[in-house]
């Protein structure tokens, strides 16, 4: 929650209110340790990572360490720096109007000195929210070094100030970022020129433009992320930036199932409104997701992004909202058959290896269905569906598919006597009660038999908008 800005609008009334100035790697130093100390989690909404990626984080932070992320695709790099946000102080006082936000206490451009010694004590504050004091930049091939450190401005020079007026400046992303976080992604699509300029604001803390050499004590926290495949493919981090970083940390997938799951619930808009996406729908696209990861079919230096079972997760829930809308049912639940529409357009996500060339669609099914088993086993074991498995092997038949309602899917169920598999079917996947509509039970019936059919207990027979199994 947001509070308000404090009302003190003068130099002197800053003064008076005993506020102390810090530099911004003590004010990120105290407040990770003040989190820390309470028991409070800095980094909310981050999975997977905390044994790990984040404990090298937090030291580099409380040594005062710029720093760089290393790691694939979908791996959380860009969530982590934006996290650093929340280390800030919620408000922090600047010169008002000042173009590089100078605490009133310490003015460091030319125009700001002018301005505190004409004004004293009746020099204009303002309060910069910390969601101001971040600023991100996606490293491109054409990124210049006036984009990120500044160059002479034209117009202030046909205003008639000289070249050699540091006031003909305008200043670039880094330094308009003092007191604050500058974090560049992809840093190696970075050309070399560019990296070679921020040298000196990184080690120096001082400005190179054209021939100037600005003073200037910029206050300034550098963090950046790369994928070490750039460091042979489109670029690489010169050796002299690299050395400038403090804390070089690698970053992973999940290693945990659980992890992976809720990052999937977590990031994916699942239309939670208006569709149910059962659990084990998504515990089979995180196995689904971790079994690409180790595939040898699969392109491993270029990973499998998170974003892959979290788009997954999506289309499935849209599969079942069409469904649903199509055929009047009052609520939409995915099931079982939904899965096949992800892999229908999640392929173009996954980079292959050269030699599997026609074989993309068969290598997904194929994962696919191994994840399924898993969860399958997972849910179910133990439990006896000789019943069932012997009313199919007479004769009878269940019909699904993604034109097939769930009342259609249970109202097409064998009679099993006075057995009550159904419900424990139900139960093992929707807990106590088992379920309270036909959507729900309807999934888990369907996980059940999709089950049987991956053990070879039963068979399976799909035209695309029908599947059989008997």
């Amino acid at each position: 929650m947001t509070t308000s800005a404090p009302a003190i609008t003068t130099l002197g009334a800053l003064r008076a209110s005993g506020h102390q100035q810090q530099t911004l790697r003590a004010e990120l130093r105290t407040n990770l340790l003040d989190r820390l100390a309470r028991g409070e989690n800095p980094w909310p909404g981050l999975h997977g990572l905390e044994d790990t990626v984040i404990p090298q984080l937090e030291r580099a932070i409380i040594a005062g360490h710029d720093v760089v992320l290393l790691g694939e695709r979908g791996q959380g790099k860009t969530r982590l720096l934006r996290t650093l946000i929340g280390l800030l102080d919620e408000w922090t006082p600047v010169i008002d109007g000042s173009e590089l936000g100078e605490h009133p206490y310490e003015p460091i451009t030319v125009a700001s000195r002018r301005r505190a010694a004409e004004l004293g004590d009746e020099l204009p504050v303002a309060w910069r929210h910390r969601s101001e004091r971040y600023a991100e930049k996606l490293a491109t091939p054409d990124t210049s070094v006036a984009d990120l450190i500044g160059d002479v401005d034209p117009m202030k020079v046909a205003e008639g100030r000289s070249l050699g007026d540091p006031e003909t400046i305008h200043f670039g992303l880094i330094p308009r970022s003092h007191r604050g976080i500058v974090a560049i992604n992809e840093l190696p699509d970075l050309a070399e020129r560019i990296q070679v300029a921020m040298l000196n604001v990184m080690e120096e803390r001082d400005i190179q433009i054209r021939g100037y050499v600005l003073r200037l004590p910029l206050d300034v926290f550098v963090v950046a992320s790369a994928n070490p495949e750039d460091y042979t493919n489109r670029g690489r981090i010169i050796t002299p930036l690299k050395d400038r970083f403090g804390a070089e940390i690698r970053t992973h997938y999940p290693n945990a199932l659980s992890a992976e799951i809720a990052v999937i619930r977590q990031e994916a808009d699942l239309l939670t409104e208006q569709v149910d996406v059962p659990d084990f729908l998504v515990e089979i696209l995180a196995r689904f997701t971790r079994n690409l990861r180790e595939s040898s079919a699969v392109d491993q230096r270029s990973g499998v992004s998170a974003r892959f079972a979290i788009a997954g997760a999506e289309t499935v829930a849209a599969a079942a909202l069409r469904r649903a809308t199509i055929h009047g049912e009052d609520r939409a639940v995915a099931r079982v058959v939904d899965l096949e529409t992800a892999v229908d357009v999640l392929g173009g996500k996954i980079e292959f290896e050269s030699g599997e060339e026609g074989r993309e669609n068969e290598i997904l099914t194929h994962l696919l269905r191994t994840a399924t088993a898993e969860t399958v086993r997972e849910r179910f074991r133990g439990l006896d569906f000789a019943l069932l498995v012997g009313a199919i092997e007479e004769g009878a038949t269940v019909t699904t598919g993604g034109a097939v309602t769930a009342r259609d899917v249970l109202t097409g169920l064998p009679v099993l006597g006075e057995s009550d598999l159904y419900d424990q079917v139900c139960e093992r996947v929707n807990g106590t009660g088992g379920g309270t509509t036909d959507g729900e039970r309807a999934a888990a019936i369907e996980l059940a038999l999709e089950g049987l059919f991956l053990a070879r207990k039963i068979g399976k027979d799909s035209d695309g908008s029908e599947t059989v199994y008997g």
